[in-house]
């Protein structure tokens, strides 16, 4: 059975490897809501770039290397990337802490079947479990059959998610209590020089990418209405942001 609803069209899993489907959740039907138009979109812009997606970006999306050694789960640990592409994250992330328990989901399913493919090139099939998701409202038990997860992580997602608010609100929800939520992204750049600032945000709009300037505050917001923690940084002179929310490990307290 596909992976996918009938509703997205059979152009989309036509792309996908037969014998590297059964990696996407199979159980998905006809209750989930499914963003199309966010999945056409970024299908469109990463048909071709993915290919190249590895080997370019590994120059300016900094931090992400960190963010991985960060993790540190424990074994046994259910860990989830939001918007995990083409896999890399995950990859490297399984072969650093190989008994944590790896899961991805991502709207572009082109960039999923590079994933599949370098999943199953590593043989970390039975350890990294990828789907087609929406990161505004993902069921962690309908696409993987657990409730929720011990740590998520965001590389570089949010500053192309319009609905960017709706995707930590998703992700905060679905940690489990103690749970972690690690993210990186384009900051303000604010210690750049102002013509290299000025370039690099013309560049990103060519990519529909937009720094969440807002990023700290909203993430506080949040954090203080479920009684979590907040790490926040601006690495490499504002180039970046980083940020780790950490839950409480019981309820919070009125």
């Amino acid at each position: 059975m596909s992976a996918f609803p009938s509703d997205i069209g059979a152009d989309m899993a036509g792309d996908i490897p037969a014998n590297l489907s059964a990696n996407f959740s199979d159980n998905l039907g006809d209750k989930f809501f499914w963003a199309t138009e966010a999945t056409d979109r970024m299908n469109r812009m990463y048909r071709r770039q993915r290919h190249i997606y590895d080997g370019t970006r590994r120059y300016y999306l900094l931090g992400r290397d960190r963010l991985i050694a960060d993790l540190k789960p424990e074994a046994g640990a259910n860990v989830l990337e939001v918007g995990c592409g083409t896999g890399r994250n995950l990859v490297l992330a399984a072969r650093r802490f190989p008994g944590a328990c790896w899961f991805g989901i991502d709207v572009s399913t082109e960039m999923l079947t590079s994933a599949i493919t370098a999943i199953a090139r590593r043989d970390l099939t039975s350890r990294i479990k990828v789907t087609h998701g929406d990161a505004t409202a993902f069921d962690p038990e309908l696409l993987f059959g657990i409730p929720s997860f011990d740590h998520i992580m965001i590389s570089y997602s949010l500053s192309m998610i319009p609905n960017w608010k709706a995707v930590l609100e998703a992700a905060i929800s679905r940690l489990k209590p103690g749970g972690r939520l690690h993210i990186v992204d384009f900051g303000r750049q604010e210690r750049l020089p102002g013509i290299a600032r000025a370039l690099l945000l013309r560049w990103l709009t060519l990519f529909d990418v937009t720094p969440r300037d807002d990023l700290e505050r909203v993430l506080s917001t949040m954090a203080a209405a479920s009684g979590a923690g907040v790490k926040f940084e601006r690495p490499f002179r504002g180039y970046a942001q980083y940020a780790v929310l950490t839950l409480p490990s019981g309820p919070a307290k009125p």
